[in-house]
């Protein structure tokens, strides 16, 4: 199978990630912090010494300040539920994950909040400015992908965060498409919380993900239950990062997390990025010459992640997607990928586009051959 879909999940794990939680499995995966034998000392360690890793890769303020979650949908809902308020404005976009849309719009259709999206432009990417102007006195949080899962785009997530910071609002990023792909500096970028995945960018299984939040956000506990310490509290210890992490952790999934990670910094991000990139503008240039191939967003590579999606004139995603998969062992995207606005304003809603998104594995023959696949199809090749 020539695996082309990895802005779903990355695949396959580098081969480190596997021996990693298989060795920690069979000798070492016992309940963190709810006991005082070694394996639950050494287990609360393995923990301790993963929020120390992520926040290094996003110079977080402290490792306390990176509480784990079960993917980026998780973590967005920590965010949503423990940080808005009745009657609180939110700002979002038509570029966004339904992981952020759907807590929001039901939000509001509940009256709970008021809500504005905002249009991204042609390419596919937003204007500050625009956020700038969409801010109001009751505006609480800017809500932003930090990259198109559909058109790939990388947003202005600095501008957006100075201007979150100058009008004292607090700034949601969703790096599900980045981590691990693009540098992250929440702190020079002003991000309050950061929500993201460890089976993507970072290589991890899935069910693993965290939640950033920076050093003055309140937020209230979602999820509550046994924390592995001061068991004699009535509520939710407040003490971060166990105030966000009500029960057993998925220990096992964030070593193959964090083994992910060891892989992405001994590869770089840059290289990755760079990789990922190039592997999309041989396809681009593949195809270029098929007028049934329709890409969509910014050809401009500088401004994309690795990820490119187009619509085939000849027939529907869906059927196309079929078609590599049995015909040809290639495995795409197909459909509205779980982010109906951006079709809606790209106009490919409710047949969807073919997404492709290679990975640190995909080579140069993979796109090659997808070409090939893709001009046989529409028959044009």
């Amino acid at each position: 199978m020539i695996y082309l879909d990895n802005a779903a999940t990355s695949f396959p794990k580098p081969e480190s990630v596997y021996a990693a939680m298989d060795r920690y499995a069979r000798t070492a995966l016992a309940n963190p912090g709810r006991a005082g034998h070694r394996m639950a000392v050494n287990a609360k360690a393995t923990l301790d010494d993963a929020r120390h890793r992520l926040n290094l890769l996003i110079n977080g303020a402290g490792p306390e300040r990176v509480a784990f979650a079960y993917n980026c949908t998780d973590a967005l809902n920590m965010a949503f539920k423990g940080v808005l308020h009745p009657g609180d404005h939110v700002i979002t976009t038509d570029l966004e994950h339904n992981s952020v849309s759907r807590p929001l719009v039901a939000k509001a259709e509940r009256g709970m909040i008021s809500l504005t999206q905002l249009k991204a432009d042609g390419g596919g990417t937003i204007d500050p400015d625009a956020v700038r102007k969409a801010i109001t006195p009751k505006t609480r949080l800017v809500a932003l992908t930090h990259a198109s899962n559909v058109l790939g785009t990388v947003q202005p997530i600095a501008e957006v965060g100075r201007v979150c910071h100058e009008r004292d609002v607090m700034f949601l990023v969703d790096a599900a498409q980045t981590l691990g792909v693009l540098p992250i500096d929440v702190r020079a970028m002003h991000v309050s919380l950061l929500a993201f995945p460890g089976h993507k960018g970072l290589f991890g299984p899935t069910g693993t993900g965290g939640l950033y939040v920076a050093p003055g956000v309140k937020i209230r506990a979602w999820r509550e239950g046994g924390t592995g310490g001061d068991s004699k509290s009535p509520t939710q210890p407040t003490g971060f990062p166990e105030f966000l992490e009500g029960g057993t952790p998925n220990l096992l999934g964030i070593v193959g997390m964090i083994a992910g990670l060891d892989f992405v910094e001994e590869r770089g991000i840059e290289a990755i990025h760079r990789h990922e990139i190039d592997l999309c503008e041989q396809l681009r240039a593949a195809v270029a010459d098929n007028p049934l191939i329709v890409p969509v967003g910014h050809a401009d590579p500088t401004r994309r992640v690795g990820t490119f999606s187009f619509r085939c004139e000849a027939m529907g995603s869906e059927d196309l997607a079929g078609i590599l998969d049995t015909s040809f062992d290639i495995a795409v995207r197909a459909g509205n990928h779980c982010a109906p606005y951006v079709h809606k304003a790209v106009g490919s809603y409710a047949d969807g586009l073919t997404r492709v998104s290679p990975g640190p594995y995909n080579t140069a023959d993979n796109i090659r051959k997808l070409a090939t696949a893709l001009n046989e199809v529409t028959q044009t090749g």
